[in-house]
């Protein structure tokens, strides 16, 4: 397995600390790749958000192209982003 070096804060090493000395983890190493994995895994989890706004925004500049959109008036926005959330809290 390589090896890396690292360098944390007094706060961080005394967490990994704490942690294996409560029996979550056998060591230090063991703790750290779980927490590399764990950031893998939210990094992943990003890029699927963001492609997904990517493709809704998409989905809706389309849409507009075609004009498919609803002109609401100013005084009218409050109670048109009510209607729309109302389905949502069902």
């Amino acid at each position: 397995m390589p090896t890396r070096n690292v360098n944390l804060t007094a706060e961080q090493d005394a967490f990994v600390e704490e942690v294996v000395r409560a029996g979550k983890y056998q060591n230090a190493s063991e703790a750290v790749r779980d927490a590399v994995r764990g950031w893998q895994e939210r990094l992943k989890a990003d890029e699927l958000k963001l492609e997904r706004l990517r493709v809704s925004i998409k989905t809706g500049v389309e849409a507009l192209d075609r004009g498919e959109y609803d002109e609401v008036k100013d005084e009218d926005l409050d109670a048109y982003l009510d209607g729309l959330a109302a389905p949502a809290a069902r």
